[in-house]
């Protein structure tokens, strides 16, 4: 073997062989220099094994003889440790990418002209109340309290039009980042199953694999994801625990309808039956705008026209017309059941299970400096779990009424315009119970019960639970006699169908505008009604969170507006980021084409260089099989 004069022609066969490859992955590099996610590629040469090895029987002589050369290896230039960072941060440029997109369209719907926002409408219905009460007589100050009223009315529907297109703008773009997860799941499963079988015959699918990484950097975007390959058979993709590619099996994401939440999409895993924990990516981010953001500026627009409807209609029943009678309600009120105790059919199944109850009043009339003397506790609805009040002897009802409101629970308190304690529901925080529905109200003392005359005894038995469809039997006075007070919870979403009453709107003379004097109709001149509704703008009637009107404008406002700076200053965080990752990525995984062309005249100079050989070694080989006669 040593001796045969035909072994240099194939170990030059197998040097042509393997610069022809390394120059046509040159060549393949170049082409795909502009190729979104391609990594350039390298051929790892390798002495072939040597003529004589040890284990081997060989010829009495020393050393072992080298073949040549042959191709190892095209394997991708690739830092795994970098791929792996730039996958866990992905998520996170997609998060405030979604956001500031999203937050910047919700401050644009507070960016009204100033003659049709809702604020500007707002100052001018406190007004015309303002100009009833200096006028209560003229027909023309009447007409123009209606006609401001429904200017503001048409204020709200817009801007609730607005918000709702823009939660239904955002449960679309769930259900298009849900189709178009499932589908780059699907093609990194179909992927796997490419570089197994590849894999499997020993070959290296760089192409497949820089495809198969494409698409993982989409997927990261769009959800965080982490990713698990030391199973070289198995190539596994996982979020919160849960898997969405196992090798070539996909376990997709599934959308539902929640009728609690107007039929919005909520999404599951189908294999496992579970809500997805969704919070990062697009897709966390769209949910989070859709179930927080928006839907907090809407609930947001409904207090206000809760507020606005309740506290005005509160006035004007106490009130008085032109021609002697009783004011009724100003603003049309849509009860969200029919029953006058609130009592409704909750699941569905044909039995009443809950009571919906807006507001309860207390009995007696309280001062609001006055010492209440007594000691307990009170426990209130709260966003997740109730909220525990404390009061003690030496508070004042202020006191009281000011540690409800500040305690995080999902009531509110104030004192009437006669001294009446009152708690009203806000909007709910979590999307399963409903907005403006008292849930619980429990005292452990006698601050509710004999006190403020609300609830008929104390502790766990004489607690307003709503899961009670006669709830209000709890009440001080039950369901006959003089006794507590409560308004049935409104139709959803007030700022959709608020409206003034039919009948007012036909007779502005109905417009109850004085408050009479010790129980006797007011007399032509008086506007005190009228005053006190205008006077509403600037009193603390705990509007939310906030005290008065215009704080709840200025706190609303101004959380918009924070929210849409921080969306801002986090994505350009997040982008600098992800830059700085993928430029070193580019760096080093990305085709040079100065390096490219270096090694494409290194590859030829060596294709070259075997060829002279190979002729020399062709003309040696003439010389013996030709000339050499005997």
């Amino acid at each position: 073997m040593s001796g045969n004069s035909f072994a240099p022609i194939e170990m030059g066969k197998r040097g042509l062989q393997s610069h022809t490859q390394a120059i046509s992955t040159t060549g393949h590099n170049i082409t795909n220099a502009n190729t979104q996610g391609y990594s350039r590629q390298r051929v790892e040469f390798k002495p072939t094994d040597p003529l004589y090895l040890p284990q081997l029987n060989r010829d009495e002589r020393p050393g072992m003889m080298g073949q040549g050369v042959d191709t190892a290896s095209v394997t991708r230039v690739r830092d795994m440790l970098l791929e792996q960072r730039i996958v866990s941060a992905a998520h996170g440029e997609g998060f405030w990418s979604a956001r500031d997109r999203y937050i910047l369209m919700l401050e644009q719907a507070y960016n009204e002209p100033q003659d049709i926002s809702v604020r500007s409408r707002l100052d001018a219905y406190w007004s015309a109340w303002q100009e009833l009460s200096l006028h209560p007589e003229q027909s023309s100050a009447r007409r123009a309290v209606i006609q401001r009223s429904e200017g503001l009315m048409d204020a709200m529907k817009q801007k609730y039009a607005q918000l709702r297109s823009i939660g239904d703008m955002l449960n679309q773009d769930i259900e298009v980042t849900v189709a178009r997860i499932n589908e780059l799941s699907r093609q990194i499963a179909d992927l796997n199953v490419q570089i197994m079988k590849s894999q499997a015959l020993g070959d290296n699918p760089n192409d497949l694999m820089d495809m198969r990484d494409l698409r993982i950097n989409e997927l990261s975007t769009l959800l965080p994801i982490t990713i698990d390959e030391r199973d070289k058979d198995e190539f596994r993709v996982h979020t919160g625990g849960i898997h969405l590619v196992q090798g070539g099996v996909v376990s997709p994401l599934e959308l539902r309808g929640n009728p609690d939440n107007e039929g919005y999409w909520d999404v599951y895993h189908q294999r496992t039956n579970q809500s997805m924990p969704l919070y990062g990516g697009k897709l966390g981010a769209l949910v989070e705008l859709r179930d927080g953001d928006t839907r907090g500026e809407i609930q947001k627009l409904n207090t206000l026209a809760v507020h606005v409807m309740d506290l005005t209609n509160e006035v004007h029943r106490s009130a008085w017309t032109l021609n002697g009678q009783r004011g009724g309600n100003f603003f049309r009120e849509e009860p969200f059941v029919l029953t006058n105790d609130g009592s409704y059919d909750r699941n569905g199944d044909g039995e009443l299970d809950s009571s919906y109850i807006f507001r309860l009043t207390g009995v007696n009339s309280l001062q609001p400096q006055e010492k209440i003397g007594l000691q307990g506790e009170l426990r209130l609805s709260g966003p997740v779990e109730d909220v525990i009040v404390p009061y003690y002897p030496t508070d004042t009802v202020q006191d009281v009424v000011n540690r409800i409101n500040l305690s995080g629970a999902e009531v509110t308190a104030r004192l009437d315009r006669e001294g009446r304690l009152t708690l009203r529901a806000t909007t709910a925080q979590q999307v399963g119970n409903p907005d403006f529905v008292i849930r619980h109200v429990e005292d452990s003392g006698q601050f509710l019960v004999g006190y403020a005359g609300l609830l008929a005894a104390p502790g766990a038995e004489g607690a307003f639970d709503w899961t009670n469809p006669q709830a209000v039997t709890t009440l001080r006075g039950g369901l006959e006699g003089e006794g507590a007070t409560w308004a049935v919870a409104p139709l959803s979403h007030p700022s959709r169908w608020f409206e003034v009453d039919g009948q007012i709107r036909a007779d502005p003379g109905k417009i109850a505008a004085g408050l009479g004097v010790m129980g006797r109709p007011a007399e032509g001149g008086d506007g005190s009604a009228a005053l006190a509704i205008a006077n509403l703008r600037n009193t603390a009637v705990m509007i939310g969170r906030s005290r008065t009107f215009d704080d709840y404008f200025a706190d609303t406002v101004a959380d918009i507006g924070l929210k849409g700076e921080i969306a801002k200053v986090s994505l350009k965080t997040q982008e600098t980021i992800m830059k700085d990752l993928r430029d070193t990525r580019e760096k080093i995984s990305g085709v040079n084409l100065d390096e490219e062309f270096a090694n494409l005249i290194k590859f030829q100079h060596g294709f070259a260089a075997t060829a002279r050989f190979i002729n020399q070694i062709d003309g040696m080989l003439d010389i013996i099989i030709n000339r050499l006669k005997v």
